[in-house]
């Protein structure tokens, strides 16, 4: 089993972009928290940190599977 150069490169990229998205994504939150009822908060950072989580864990297991070609 090879590994796959155009997923390392899109893997590459995603490493860059991931702490834009983050960051854009926090800003966001935090500049329309106060303005949504409660049970929209709880969801709303629920969901970031729920995906938040799954990309670093994405990121790190195609960077460790593709590089060992596991």
């Amino acid at each position: 089993v090879l590994s796959s150069l155009p997923l390392q490169v899109m893997l590459y990229f995603n490493v860059y972009y991931f702490p834009v998205w983050f960051l854009a994504e926090g800003i966001m939150l935090h500049l329309k928290y106060h303005l949504l009822p409660w049970h929209y908060q709880f969801l709303l950072v629920t969901a970031f940190l729920i995906l938040s989580l799954v990309e670093g864990s994405r990121l790190y297991l195609g960077y460790l599977g593709n590089l060992q070609e596991k």
